[in-house]
């Protein structure tokens, strides 16, 4: 499958799409971004991934004021899969009220939908190490 240049645009403003949402408190926006049955795999956070749109957003709910006040997404790539979905690599950075930021790399499957491009997996691992390697790896 190959993906024309609209299908990537659109991936990549979909990726871009959820620190937008998560930072301006639109959670009730979700399903723009997720498929209603989208896992959102947290493993590396110590947690269960979350199964469905609805537990996305009461675990963003969730953390409150102990999430990151911005997110930025960056280094996108897509990659077309013959089953007709896309990987999607990207960065993200999020910076905390106290000035701290962290660093993860996502790892989405999106899919094509009635009402467009949605995610209906992603994968959120921590950076940390030097050299690439995960976050408690030296």
């Amino acid at each position: 499958m190959s993906l024309t240049r609209e299908d990537r645009s659109d991936i990549a403003e979909l990726v871009s799409l959820h620190g937008h949402l998560v930072d301006d408190g639109r959670l009730d926006r979700l399903e723009e971004l997720f498929t209603p049955d989208v896992v959102y795999d947290l493993s590396d956070f110590g947690r269960e991934p979350l199964s469905g749109v609805a537990a996305v957003r009461e675990a963003a709910a969730a953390m409150g004021a102990a999430g990151p006040v911005a997110h930025h997404v960056t280094n996108i790539v897509v990659t077309p899969s013959a089953d007709g979905r896309a990987r999607v690599r990207s960065k993200g950075l999020g910076v905390r009220a106290d000035g701290t930021c962290g660093s993860v790399t996502y790892d989405d499957t999106a899919v094509r939908t009635a009402d467009g491009w949605r995610i209906s997996h992603r994968t959120v691992t921590r950076r940390g190490a030097p050299g690439g390697g995960p976050a408690g790896s030296h």
